[in-house]
């Protein structure tokens, strides 16, 4: 080998590492692109129905935020609202406003409308009825029909499945389906798992769960998902309000939120989280024809 040759060889090794070192860098500079900064820990918890959601967001959100971490937690709405008000959690979930909490004082909390969700009445398939007229639902749960075959079913007698006091499900549910008459005695469970299984297991059964809940379709076999004055609980009846029984998902901050909550908050309420909240079984906000206060 020449010596001209030698020093060739030298050169040209000389720029493939040197290649190699700032391919190196870029590759580094490329996997970092996920750390904005943002970092700190929170907590939303309350309401069970808006979980779903809530949990999905915060998996996709600490991905993009790896020094973020969001914890969400269970225990109702009425959880989550009192938990916000006193600070143990920085995002209180809530199906229903907070001024219609007693013991909450909503003048100290911020709302931010996340999305919406529907809720139906749903029997055990041996109750064989699949629509009520708003008023037999109301005679069902506050007790005055006590069997099927009074509304036109099975000669079974009628079970209440009831949610927790604590449960914003629960409380939209005598609201808007109940027009706030308070249900009879029955049976309570605390989950929408619960509610799932017993009536489902219970012949004569009747409850209600969040649609969200029904995102998995399979969690319908078993049950009738009733029509109510023939209507059916579907995204395009709820967004005009031809379905009554709704309500807004609410996440609370005590105050104007800052840091990682606020950036939460709005990555929530970007575009890219719609297609789960639609995926999912809630309905986004700028989709709602119909406005409630």
């Amino acid at each position: 080998m020449t010596r001209k040759n030698l020093k060739f060889m030298v050169a040209a090794l000389a720029v493939a590492m040197t290649a190699g070192i700032f391919t190196g860098c870029a590759g580094k500079s490329t996997s970092e692109t996920k750390q904005t900064g943002l970092s700190g820990s929170i907590t939303a918890s309350g309401s069970t129905a808006l979980q779903p959601l809530a949990d999905l967001a915060s998996q996709k959100f600490t991905d993009k935020n790896p020094g973020a971490t969001v914890s969400v937690q269970g225990g109702g709405s009425g959880t989550g609202l009192t938990q916000v008000s006193s600070g143990s959690s920085q995002i209180g979930n809530s199906d229903i406003y907070a001024k219609d909490k007693t013991g909450i004082d909503a003048t100290a909390l911020k709302d931010n409308k996340v999305c919406v969700i529907g809720f139906a009445a749903v029997t055990n398939k041996k109750a064989n009825v699949t629509s009520l007229t708003k008023q037999q639902l109301i005679g069902i749960f506050t007790g005055k029909i006590k069997n099927w075959k009074e509304v036109g079913g099975a000669d079974i007698k009628i079970t209440i499945i009831n949610r927790a006091k604590s449960s914003g499900t629960r409380a939209t549910f005598i609201k808007y389906a109940l027009d706030g008459k308070q249900e009879a005695a029955g049976l309570t469970e605390d989950s929408s798992g619960a509610v799932e299984k017993v009536v489902k297991q219970t012949d004569g059964a009747i409850s209600y769960l969040a649609l969200s809940y029904f995102a998995d379709a399979t969690k319908k076999e078993g049950l009738n998902v009733l029509k109510i004055d023939g209507v059916e609980a579907t995204t395009a009846n709820i967004t005009t309000d031809k379905y009554k029984i709704w309500s807004y998902e609410h996440m609370y901050t005590k105050g104007e939120s800052t840091g990682v909550t606020k950036a939460f908050l709005t990555y929530m309420l970007s575009d890219e989280m719609k297609a789960s909240i639609v995926k999912l079984g809630y309905i986004p906000m700028a989709d709602m024809k119909a406005t409630r206060d």
